[in-house]
């Protein structure tokens, strides 16, 4: 009623903060008071674990954004009220940069057989419809946050326990369109991870087209998903038409195809530097393709091929990219079926190779004695690289 605590002395504002409740009301509170001891104060009253460190080392930030975090978690189309978001948007919108939402409730269905004898057909006493239902639309909240710069989803639902049914994992076309919509609008967005929802190569592309020419998106995660070749074609795009600078598509289902898209935008790109394939099925005419765009490629410093039923003809592409390539310093080739002359071939490679300081080959059946001599290699690379840094560090 009376906001004058700008205008205390310093030692009397601290004696009334300090005696503040931390039930007061969000409106009251939220663009009034920036003092970090109160907000501490709340988060630690209402959350047992606080890290500030995901949170812009902020204690207000990090409130801001679990608070608002906890009430989208639990929206449930078509009955919770949608002023519980928006109203808190004019309260949170300077502090908010960060979300991660690894839940999304559909709407509820009620079946009019389960009100009449209290049974359910399906056991699932949430009461979710099994007809295909869209989540709650972010496009009104992230639009209005100008400072959001990461975004972190997964469509699904969290100790759904005996109550399981895959619709409740359904991320919805109408639910991809109104999310891609949204991320156009979004313009200070740096990071984007959309991962276990189930996105197919038809809903990636939808995702892709309304990236292109992203102004500041910088890293995108579309992992443990069901891309195919087209949505890696769609992606190959996005690559050469943004500013990204790392790409996780681990544990889709890319086949060669997918990967020679990738590889034809790795060849020209420019500003990534770290590509994650695990878990997919390029095969070596894809792996082989990646290693010849990287004897051109100067900007990619990591990239993960593990699990991708490789085998010694792109180990033999990857010595000369080895023997050539001076920007590359992480290679993972685990889970692979190198063979002991493949391992030869990379090792081969090694030889006058100064920049990897990592190459993994677990399980790739490369041989006790070439695994153990590709280690010294790279180790030896590891430390001289330690000491160039030691040396330039400033004392």
């Amino acid at each position: 009623e009376s906001p004058i605590l700008d205008r205390l002395p310093p030692e009397h504002q601290r004696k009334v903060l300090d005696r503040l409740s931390t039930r007061l009301p969000l409106a009251v509170t939220a663009n009034l008071i920036s003092d970090e001891d109160y907000w501490k104060r709340c988060c630690m009253e209402r959350w047992q674990v606080c890290d500030t460190s995901n949170h812009g080392d902020s204690w207000k930030q990090m409130f801001f954004e679990r608070h608002l975090e906890n009430i989208l978690k639990r929206f449930i189309p078509n009955t919770t009220d949608p002023n519980q978001v928006l109203e808190l948007i004019p309260l949170c919108k300077d502090y908010v940069r960060k979300l991660e939402l690894d839940q999304f409730l559909p709407p509820v269905h009620v079946d009019q057989k389960e009100d009449r004898d209290g049974l359910s057909d399906t056991g699932s006493d949430l009461g979710f419809s099994k007809a295909s239902t869209h989540h709650y639309d972010l496009g009104v909240l992230i639009t209005a946050l100008p400072h959001l710069e990461e975004l972190h989803l997964t469509y699904g639902v969290k100790d759904c326990g005996m109550n399981f049914e895959w619709n409740l994992f359904n991320f919805t076309h109408q639910d991809c369109h109104n999310l891609a919509v949204a991320l156009k609008m979004c313009h200070n967005l740096k990071v984007f991870k959309l991962t276990r929802s189930n996105v197919d190569d038809d809903k990636a592309r939808l995702l892709v087209h309304n990236l292109l020419d992203h102004p500041c998106l910088v890293e995108l995660d579309l992992s443990h998903n069901l891309l195919r070749d087209k949505g890696a074609q769609a992606v190959g795009k996005l690559i050469n038409r943004s500013r990204l600078e790392a790409l996780d598509l681990c544990n889709n289902q890319i086949h060669h195809v997918g990967a020679q898209a990738l590889a034809r935008a790795l060849a020209e790109n420019s500003t990534l530097t770290s590509l994650n394939l695990r878990l997919n099925c390029v095969g070596d005419r894809g792996g082989e393709a990646i290693g010849r765009a990287l004897l051109t490629n100067t900007t990619l410093k990591s990239i993960h091929l593990g699990s991708n039923h490789l085998t010694e003809p792109t180990a033999t592409c990857f010595s000369q990219v080895l023997a050539q390539n001076t920007t590359l310093t992480r290679i993972s080739f685990s889970c692979n079926h190198l063979g002991p002359a493949g391992g030869k071939q990379l090792l081969e490679g090694l030889a006058d190779n100064k920049a990897l300081t990592e190459l993994d080959i677990r399980l790739a059946e490369v041989g006790q004695k070439t695994e153990y001599l590709i280690h010294q290699m790279v180790w030896a690379n590891r430390e001289a690289a330690r000491l160039a840094s030691r040396q330039q560090s400033p004392l």
